[in-house]
């Protein structure tokens, strides 16, 4: 895989400082689509009522 040259928000090019970013305000905007699920893994999707067969530590009801 061919290393990237810039940031990956605007391109411009990096700041040791705030590296792969160039910048605090493109480091944060990455943070808040991730905060925002701006930034999705694919994935099948998922019923939140569905028991998921993990032990919860609380005792059944």
């Amino acid at each position: 895989m061919p290393k990237r040259d810039g940031c990956p928000i605007c391109g411009e090019p990096t700041q040791s400082e705030f590296k792969p970013f160039c910048s605090r305000g493109c480091k944060d905007r990455d943070l808040l689509q991730w905060l925002g699920e701006g930034y999705r893994v694919p994935g099948e999707a998922v019923d939140p009522n569905a028991q998921t067969g993990l032990d919860t530590g609380r005792d059944p009801d």
